[in-house]
């Protein structure tokens, strides 16, 4: 089993997307995912509630049982654990991150969430991860290089000390409509730019997995 880990100290920057979605790419090809919903606001699990399906599983707890539920987990074959965790919870997200073997930082590419973000690289390589940023809700590339604005992001992350994902998850309306509905990109127009999007951050996250 793998477990990966989505953290941010700072909230509305896609945890809770990123979830969803890497969830349901997983579990493709009828791979037993589990999905941990630790943040007390409890998006996962309302739009868990409004899937069709029951795939992937979904559990509601704290972080602080994790270490109890994950090797259970495990035991009953489990092949991804993925686990959303709440924006300021300091002791939960720490809990979530020992438990990972990856650790994922979303973060919007604008200036004040870019400061943000190095209090939660920082978190994690204080219980010994090290995470991989992901540039999320950003503006969709138009050409052949990057917007500006996501370049500008890489470089600053980068400086950071920060991994940074190849692939960029950008802000589309597609997303919002699956979303909605109980779906993912994936699900709602699996032709889309969006779901293409998804597609290249799990291979990659899957690469990282392998290492």
């Amino acid at each position: 089993m793998r477990t990966i880990t989505i953290a941010a100290r700072k909230g509305g920057v896609g945890k809770t997307t990123l979830a969803t979605h890497l969830s349901v790419i997983a579990a493709e090809g009828s791979k037993p995912v589990l999905l941990f919903d630790t943040d007390p606001q409890r998006s996962l699990a309302w739009w868990w509630q409004l899937r069709a399906t029951e795939t992937p599983a979904l559990v509601e707890c704290e972080a602080r049982e994790l270490a109890t539920i994950l090797p259970a987990a495990q035991g009953e074959g489990v092949a991804f654990a993925i686990i959303d965790t709440p924006p300021h919870a300091e002791n939960s997200i720490s809990e979530a991150m020992r438990s990972a073997d990856l650790v994922l930082v979303p973060t919007r590419p604008g200036p004040f969430d870019l400061a943000a973000v190095a209090t939660t690289l920082d978190l994690a390589q204080r219980v010994g991860k090290k995470p991989l940023a992901v540039i999320n809700h950003a503006p969709p590339r138009t050409g052949s290089s990057e917007p500006a604005i996501v370049a500008e992001a890489r470089e600053t992350l980068t400086k950071m000390g920060a991994t940074v994902a190849e692939a960029v998850v950008s802000q589309r309306v597609a997303m919002s409509h699956a979303v909605i509905g109980g779906q993912t990109v994936n699900e709602y127009e699996p032709e889309g730019r969006a779901a293409a999007e998804m597609l290249a951050l799990w291979r990659e996250v899957q690469g990282w997995l392998q290492r």
